[in-house]
């Protein structure tokens, strides 16, 4: 697992051991970042279910002003640490370890990016996405990687999905605001 682009281009980063742990592909963070590629640079970003925070710290490396990682494991936490000290890109971020959904109801952050990979199948994200679009920037984007076929809301707080995008057994989920409420 490497950092694609952007100052930290071609560092490696760590990952959680064990067989639960699923990082995304190259391939899928090559896509995620294309389809949102003008709303990095500047952006505030979060990395909810963080794990390594390789999503992060991608967009750290591609210019975001800063990004919150939220996870509740300890040893993600550590390894979220450690790789962002080894890309040099610690002084823009800020782990939170705590439960995400505990974050998202206490967080006073508004968020311009916000990137969701939770583990796949625990329906997550439908529980997330409610308190989350209140911490959202108006104009700004979210976007959920999940097990294809796995279900989404089409619509939450006047968010819907604008896209889907499908690489193998990976679904992505493009969340925008409504233009009528922007």
């Amino acid at each position: 697992m490497r950092v694609i682009t952007g100052t930290a281009r071609g560092r490696k980063l760590q990952t959680l051991p064990g067989l639960d742990v699923r990082p995304t592909t190259d391939m899928v963070k090559e896509a995620m970042f294309s389809i949102v590629q003008f709303e990095v640079e500047g952006a505030l970003v979060l990395d909810l279910f963080a794990g390594s925070g390789q999503l992060g710290i991608e967009a750290l490396s591609r210019g975001a002003r800063g990004c919150v990682f939220v996870d509740q494991s300890r040893e993600a936490q550590g390894i979220i640490r450690q790789n962002l000290a080894s890309t040099g890109l610690a002084a823009h971020a800020r782990v939170a370890a705590m439960d995400s959904f505990a974050f998202l109801t206490g967080a006073k952050d508004q968020f311009d990016l916000a990137l969701l990979d939770p583990p796949y199948g625990q329906g997550m994200i439908p529980r997330a996405l409610p308190l989350l679009v209140p911490r959202m920037h108006p104009a700004g984007a979210i976007l959920c990687e999940t097990q294809r076929g796995e279900e989404l809301p089409q619509e939450v707080g006047g968010w819907s999905i604008t896209r889907t995008y499908r690489y193998g057994k990976v679904a992505l989920a493009l969340y925008r605001r409504r233009e009528e409420d922007v």
